[in-house]
């Protein structure tokens, strides 16, 4: 079976090595390595959802679902830096590239964890993701099931997902599996992609 960045322990030699991007409007160096979603550059997908989604909160609690070397996660820090983003991956060599890079960056408030090391109480303003959706439909609706409840009354989540691999669908899933009190629309549409807005009410 080939190896995914979805993998919890890439097989792949992880060298770490420089990557120069642009971030909340300023360059700066990041670290990436193989065995990581888009370890090369800033992906597609990743880079609609920062051009399009509102600004966040400059405080409260932020997820970044599936936060690869965290392009989102290190964004919503430099965008907010009174807030708490929690920035969460199954790949424990991704995590550990976003907290060299959220130290390197002076974010102190980005918080690099596994998915069972969030704390089960906590509700989130905001979550902004560009979610796996090449694991599968079965695991990616479990993913949302289990986060996107986690969204605070009056939050909202911002997925990015390309129109070709199922954005629409994924729209039609969600208004249909999540409580009446979620309201799902598409919020942007750019170069091929889809950014879904759900946002929690009362």
């Amino acid at each position: 079976m080939s190896e995914h960045y979805f993998t919890a322990q890439p097989a792949t030699p992880g060298q770490v090595r420089p990557l120069r991007v642009r971030l909340a409007d300023r360059d700066v160096t990041v670290e990436t390595a193989a065995g990581v979603f888009s370890p090369d550059a800033l992906d597609k997908g990743t880079a609609v959802l920062l051009r399009t989604a509102p600004p966040p909160s400059t405080s409260g609690r932020l997820l970044d679902l599936g936060c690869g070397w965290g392009p989102i996660a290190l964004t919503l820090g430099l965008l907010a830096p009174e807030a708490l983003v929690y920035a969460v991956d199954v790949n424990e060599r991704s995590v550990d590239l976003v907290r060299r890079n959220a130290a390197t960056l002076r974010l102190d408030g980005v918080r690099a964890v596994l998915p069972h090391q969030v704390p089960t109480d906590l509700e989130f303003d905001a979550i902004w993701s560009n979610p796996p959706i090449r694991v599968g439909k079965a695991v990616l609706h479990d993913l949302m099931l289990s986060w996107l409840p986690r969204l605070a009354v009056g939050g909202a989540a911002y997925l990015v997902v390309q129109k070709n691999l199922g954005s629409d669908s994924l729209q039609r899933w969600l208004t249909s599996n999540l409580p009446q009190r979620y309201a799902v629309r598409r919020y942007a549409s750019d170069k091929g992609f889809r950014v879904l807005e759900v946002r929690r009410g009362a």
